[in-house]
């Protein structure tokens, strides 16, 4: 369990084109591309350029990803088709409308408590992150995170969730 916080330069968010699925689809384009996927994740911000830079990173980094604007829509987008299987890391800001991201997470931990959980936050709290990792949150990033902390601990919660599967 580590925790990241950086400061952030212009260049840290510089990613390359990647060609985007159509507006209003919240799934991942990778996952139809016929390439190998590292793991899904679902990504919940309620900042729609936060998580397009998410998804972005995670999909050239061979990640499967599903985006959710808030806890509400992530709890029914989990919730719908395949999602439940094919998702392996929970990734959420804390501070949004309707469903935060604690409120989310204690469902998520009820619910699917081996799914790992990877807070992602533009308000670090050192009393916050200590109660979450004793709570069972993998990682908390502060934002803005640079893209290799970013993918490092999607791997990590990834490694772990594996681990205990066995």
């Amino acid at each position: 369990m580590t925790t990241h916080s950086t400061a952030s330069t212009t260049e840290e968010h510089n990613l390359e084109p990647i060609k985007e699925a159509p507006k209003g689809n919240k799934r991942s384009a990778a996952m139809f591309s016929g390439q190998s996927m590292r793991g899904g994740v679902l990504v919940i911000d309620d900042e729609p350029d936060v998580r397009k830079v998410v998804r972005l990173t995670l999909e050239k980094a061979g990640y499967y990803v599903v985006e959710a604007e808030d806890g509400g829509q992530a709890i029914q987008v989990l919730n719908e088709g395949e999602h439940p299987m094919v998702l392996d890391v929970i990734m959420t800001d804390i501070r949004m409308p309707r469903i935060n991201g604690l409120e989310a997470m204690d469902y998520f931990q009820r619910e699917y408590p081996s799914v790992p959980l990877i807070v992602l936050t533009g308000f670090p709290d050192l009393e916050i992150a200590m109660q979450l990792m004793k709570q069972g949150v993998t990682d908390y990033l502060v934002k803005p995170v640079d893209r290799e902390k970013l993918i490092a601990a999607v791997a990590d919660a990834l490694e772990q969730r594996r681990i205990s599967w066995f």
